[in-house]
């Protein structure tokens, strides 16, 4: 009698979720982006929604809540109904902040569900004019033979920039001084007046400036070539074999997201990132649309966050 029961309850949760599935959306979604409006991630963000809205014909809100480097975002979409109509982008940051910080309101991988990747950027390892190299090698000569002496710029403490930096410097076995700004414009500010060494930064971000010859391109920290950039050696090339840690973006939702409006999710997303106008307004981010099942996004979510939590535990990385 018991077993019959949970199987017409399991059963009718089946027969919900499909039906559930076969509605979604029927109203407004909301896409919280957990970083202030401007940025590479709202940018993103917002390309993702208008399109999404486009193709179901629903609206997609999306709302900025910025603060404590994308956690109060984050929770908000980790305390809604797991109804498909509260998500979350993510992005690199999502899977450093578990590394990093010393407590947190939700776990990252039990909290949340992974709905879509949407695409990844290699960063620019940028040096300035007044810094006497012009290669990644010739970078990592100098901090190995004069250690404590190369000093590179992050936009705050705990930043992709800052890990980044760190990760290369733990590949390389050399140490680098790390000097924190608050945000990318005055750590590029100072990269440019040559008060710092190296700066470790997004693609569209330094662009320009190394066009422009204000600052010189050492090496992409993607395993392959930027084609923005193709004449510039990727960090495997430059000597740390294997290297590889590039920005990255993703659709999440709350935990418990039923897999029939996770999987449609996956695949309107994944047909939208096929789009040559999508393709070449993520490429002026520096970015290549990338598709993955939701199983696979969130192998690589658990991946990067036990790697960065080597890294800030390493570099002694935390903050409260």
């Amino acid at each position: 009698m018991i077993r019959a029961r949970v199987f017409l309850a399991a059963t009718f949760l089946f027969a919900s979720s499909a039906v559930l599935a076969q509605t979604y959306p029927s109203r407004h979604i909301t896409l919280i982006i957990p970083f202030a409006a401007g940025g590479s991630n709202d940018i993103v963000g917002r390309a993702i929604g208008k399109k999404l809205s486009d193709s179901w014909g629903q609206p997609v809100v999306v709302e900025n809540r910025p603060g404590a480097g994308g956690v109060i975002g984050a929770s908000v979409v980790a305390a809604a109904p797991p109804d498909g109509y509260t998500l979350l982008l993510v992005s690199s940051t999502f899977t450093i902040n578990p590394a990093i910080k010393k407590s947190m309101p939700f776990d990252t991988l039990k909290d949340f569900t992974p709905v879509a990747f949407i695409a990844r950027s290699p960063l620019l390892v940028t040096a300035s004019n007044n810094l006497p190299v012009n290669s990644m090698k010739e970078l990592l000569e100098i901090a190995r033979s004069q250690p404590g002496k190369i000093t590179y710029a992050s936009s705050g403490p705990g930043s992709i920039n800052q890990i980044s930096a760190e990760l290369i410097a733990l590949s390389a076995g050399v140490k680098f001084v790390h000097i924190p700004y608050r945000g990318g414009a005055p750590a590029l500010n100072d990269l440019l007046g040559g008060h710092v060494d190296i700066y470790v930064s997004s693609l569209p971000q330094v662009l320009q400036m190394v066009h422009t010859g204000q600052a010189k391109a050492l090496a992409v920290t993607s395993l392959k070539r930027s084609p923005i950039l193709p004449n510039v050696p990727t960090v495997d090339e430059s000597g740390i074999t294997g290297f590889d840690s590039s920005s990255w973006w993703g659709i999440v939702g709350p935990a418990g997201l039923p897999p029939q409006i996770v999987d449609k999710l996956n695949a309107e997303i994944g047909k939208m990132l096929t789009a040559p106008e999508l393709v070449r307004f993520l490429e002026t981010e520096g970015a290549e649309a990338e598709t993955m099942s939701p199983q696979q996004f969130g192998d690589l979510m658990r991946s990067e966050t036990q790697r960065w939590i080597k890294v800030g535990r390493e570099a002694n990385i935390s903050f409260e």
